[in-house]
């Protein structure tokens, strides 16, 4: 039998021992701890030690120097402002990032039936490129309240001003002696009329600046029949001054599309006309011998459409998870679209061969397969929905920032913004940080299982 002894030999020809294998293994350690001690070391600056730091400083008072034990946490837990907050990022996590993940898979699937698709993908992905900063900017001077400020306000008082058919004139009187204010304020002439009789109705209150476009010099109503009352609708000012008092002069401008009803005593509408370009206007198929008193309904003097109050406290979260989802489906939608171009359409093909239609490829080959790239996304998309403070920050004005309030912004108030309580503060950023951690967890074991497959 053999024995075979491992040696060595220096250049010269004389044997040395082998090498220890424990001393290579601790080489070895020591090259890797080498290269990873810097990163370590950034990793515990600014990691490890803010959490350790974080966790201490929660069991302490205000300034700090006194030991309370769980006191910051039962005033976290009793606090309403927490329980608002908490209440606002569990919606946070419901909604925005089922809704993100939802249009990005739409967007996705919709690119590979788009000859335009860069375009498309483009589109939806700038607003990442904003900052969360600027696009609360943008947003909350898009949802203004009033009209004249806010863009979408101002569309819908476009297309209200399309379908309302009534002359709206707010702030509008009768010149004294021609008229009377009713109800609602409506408009109505001091004393009955009979058919055949006159009407005019000179108003004063009104800009001439607010005029609408189609208005034109008043004119004198034409000569009424035994069933007609007619008159004059028009505003009794004289641009630069002068003139005289209820009488139709030139520069006096007619007031069109003004409602103007004949009403019987028991209150019923005889008949209605609306006046034209010069404010004239006849009333017809009234009865000869009856009286009527001619009235300008309220409606011609309502405020109109005065906008929505979008940042008020009851649609404030809505326009700022608006906000969100603008910015982060594209995000959504490029994840997606780089899963559904690498999975493999023969099963695709194979089940349309079959008869499926495009519904049942999507709902029973497309979406199991991309279940893991959905999950990616909608896990990091919950991250980062409860450590949202930006938009929220931003977006609402003060009286609804109350209603808006996250754990983050909260955390940020009771810290820096006016409250200087650090120990409660820190006791939020606690709370915050159990809540990321499930979600962190899950996206890790995902990534693993997707490298070891």
């Amino acid at each position: 039998m053999t024995v075979l002894v491992d040696t060595a030999t220096d250049p010269a020809g004389s044997e040395r021992p082998a090498r220890s294998p424990g001393k290579g293994r601790w080489r070895r350690t020591a090259i890797i701890a080498s290269f990873l001690a810097p990163a370590l070391v950034v990793l515990g600056a600014l990691v490890v030690y803010p959490i350790v730091y974080t966790v201490v400083r929660s069991f302490y008072n205000t300034a700090g120097d006194e030991f309370v034990g769980f006191d910051n946490y039962v005033t976290m837990f009793t606090n309403q402002a927490t329980f608002t907050a908490i209440r606002n990022n569990i919606m946070w996590v419901i909604i925005a990032p089922i809704t993100c993940t939802v249009l990005g898979l739409i967007f996705a699937v919709l690119l590979e039936k788009l000859k335009w698709k860069t375009a498309f993908k483009l589109i939806i992905f700038m607003p990442m490129a904003i900052s969360m900063l600027a696009a609360g900017v943008i947003f909350r001077g898009m949802f203004q309240t009033d009209p004249q400020l806010g863009v979408v306000n101002a569309t819908i008082a476009g297309v209200d001003s399309l379908f309302s058919n009534a002359a709206q004139f707010p702030g509008a009187t009768p010149r004294d002696g021609f008229g009377i204010i009713a109800e609602g304020p409506a408009i109505a002439s001091e004393n009955e009329l009979q058919p055949g009789s006159s009407q005019d109705f000179p108003l004063v209150g009104i800009r001439q600046t607010d005029l609408p476009g189609d208005a034109t010099q008043a004119e004198q109503a034409p000569a009424a029949s035994d069933t007609q009352i007619t008159g004059t609708v028009f505003l009794d000012v004289v641009p630069g001054g002068g003139g005289a008092n209820g009488v139709i002069e030139d520069g006096k401008s007619g007031l069109p599309g003004v409602r103007v009803d004949a009403v019987a005593p028991d209150g019923s509408v005889h008949g209605f006309a609306t006046t034209g370009a010069g404010g004239t206007y006849t009333v017809e198929g009234l009865t000869p011998g009856e009286s009527y008193r001619v009235a300008l309904p309220a409606t011609n003097f309502a405020q109109g459409f005065q906008g929505v109050d979008w940042l008020g406290p009851s649609l404030i979260n809505a326009v700022i998870i608006l906000s969100y989802v603008w910015i982060w489906a594209g995000f959504a939608m490029v994840m997606i679209a780089s899963g559904l171009s690498a999975m493999d359409r023969s099963l695709q093909e194979a089940s349309r061969v079959d008869g499926a239609n495009e519904w049942q490829v999507f709902t029973r080959i497309t979406a199991p397969l991309l279940s893991p790239v959905l999950i990616v996304v909608l896990v990091t998309l919950i991250i980062n929905v409860l450590k949202i403070f930006d938009l929220v920050y931003v977006i609402p004005p003060g009286v609804s920032k109350p209603a808006a309030n996250v754990i983050a912004v909260e955390m940020w108030t009771v810290s820096f913004g006016g409250g200087a309580n650090q120990g409660l503060g820190s006791a939020l950023a606690i709370l915050l940080l159990i809540l990321v951690l499930p979600s962190m967890i899950i996206n890790v074991r995902r990534f693993r299982e997707e490298r070891g497959r």
